[in-house]
């Protein structure tokens, strides 16, 4: 839990470094869940394809434990469902 915490907390200071960050949700399990809900009503697209394919990546590497690689999956889905 703490290496989570940590992890989420240095995403969050990367991540407002940058000027994209107020459409950038912090990588939490809540967050992952309900980015995938909403992945579900959006129509399919190339975007939408490489976003499941990092989401998948990132359930993986959440449930080995490896929760930095997951952060990384998950804002790469972030991106991928911002393109157009």
């Amino acid at each position: 839990m703490k290496i989570l915490l940590t992890t989420a907390a240095f995403v969050a200071f990367t991540l407002s470094l940058s000027p994209a960050s107020a459409a950038m949700m912090a990588c939490t399990s809540d967050n992952m869940m309900k980015t995938a809900a909403t992945m579900g009503g959006t129509p399919d697209t190339p975007a939408k394809m490489a976003a499941n394919k990092e989401m998948a990546m990132a359930n993986t590497d959440m449930s080995n434990g490896k929760m930095k690689s997951a952060c990384m999956h998950y804002m790469k889905s972030q991106k991928a469902m911002s393109m157009k």
